[in-house]
């Protein structure tokens, strides 16, 4: 991929998305507890952090939050993250957010055969009232390397796919790589025209993407691309499956220069099998599988392999590297609670290179 060089632009990746505040429930259930912690988190978001805080990379994100005592509580946790915030749109609270508020995601991890559930109440959120015109995205993304959204983002009212649109042209105006995950998510396309929908949207976005990531339900529900065979290969990652509906994929978008999706079987919430693969440049490229993976908190575990995925390319690492550092960092991200990677770059890579998890001290 032809990708900038760092000395020419502002920042390495910008992202588009919402965050929310998570509620967490840690061993409990949301239904029952009396407690929450609190961490911020976002699909887009957590690629954008990510790739901050692990990497040392420079990033951004372009999002949306009313300006009372929740949205500053998420603000301060961003500010942790170490994305840079210069494109954080403050809108005005109305006092109980009849206009707009901010997105609250309460999400528990599960244990053994009860699966993790989330439950989000993000309706009317100020990133969701986004309409084309409102970015000027060449201010933004003329110094970007690397642009990012998904299919979260583009789920979340019926303006949003014009602004994901409308940034993914400045971007590819401008030079960036645009990479988008489609991250099908079925409550937030229920009442805005359901797969069927989320169908026509994603087909045209991708039509402007350069690196696609998604797992099987993205691309058979949200993009309309089967995955034969996945419900015979329970006992077994089926890549094979995988790389014939890439192959299709790739058919219908001769624009795509990668292709990525992580490879897990849940046997329970606490252990999975994981791995990835991607297509680039017309070769697959496969990470070290990982049977019997043990898992704290499963969500975010994509978006760590898409963040450690994109700081192979940007890096220069080659796509072999690029695809085991997401499928590490992802193992990783998915051992600590919240929706985003607690990782070091020094312990990505010595889960690639074999590390076990002895002490360290």
């Amino acid at each position: 991929m032809n990708i900038k060089p760092p000395e020419d632009a502002r920042f390495d990746l910008v992202s588009l998305g919402e965050v929310m505040l998570r509620l967490d429930p840690g061993e409990g259930r949301v239904s029952t507890t009396r407690t929450f912690q609190c961490w911020e988190g976002g699909g887009e978001y957590n690629v954008s952090r990510g790739l901050r805080r692990c990497f040392g990379m420079r990033t951004a994100i372009v999002t949306a939050l009313v300006d009372n005592a929740v949205g500053r509580l998420v603000e301060d946790l961003m500010l942790q993250g170490g994305t840079d915030l210069s494109f954080l749109r403050w809108v005005a609270d109305d006092g109980v957010g009849r206009r707009a508020r901010n997105g609250l995601n309460f999400t528990e991890r599960g244990f053994g055969v009860r699966a993790a559930l989330g439950s989000s109440d993000r309706g009317h959120t100020a990133v969701s009232q986004l309409k084309a015109g409102d970015v000027d995205w060449d201010a933004v993304l003329s110094g970007a390397r690397w642009f990012h959204t998904g299919g979260i983002f583009a789920a979340l009212s019926e303006t949003t796919p014009d602004v994901a649109r409308e940034a993914m042209e400045a971007a590819r105006k401008h030079g960036a790589i645009v990479s988008y995950d489609l991250n099908y998510r079925p409550s937030l396309w229920k009442g805005i025209g359901g797969p069927e929908k989320a169908r026509a949207v994603n087909r045209e976005l991708v039509s402007l993407v350069d690196v696609l990531f998604g797992n099987e339900e993205d691309f058979s529900v949200a993009l309309g691309f089967d995955v034969e065979g996945v419900d015979e290969h329970l006992g077994e990652l089926p890549k094979e499956a995988f790389q014939k509906m890439i192959g299709k994929v790739r058919e219908s978008y001769p624009q795509l220069q990668v292709i990525a999706t992580t490879l897990r079987v849940a046997h329970t919430a606490t252990i999975n099998d994981w791995g990835a693969i991607a297509w680039h440049n017309g070769a697959f490229y496969e990470a070290t599988p990982r049977a019997d993976l043990e898992i704290l908190d499963r969500v975010g575990g994509g978006d760590s392999f898409a963040s450690g995925l994109i700081y192979g390319f940007l890096a220069e690492k080659g796509a072999q590297w690029a695809v085991e550092c997401g499928a590490a960092h992802g193992a990783l991200a998915m051992t600590t609670p919240g929706d985003t990677s607690m990782a070091t770059l020094a312990e990505v890579e010595r889960v690639m290179k074999g590390g076990t998890a002895r002490v360290s001290r």
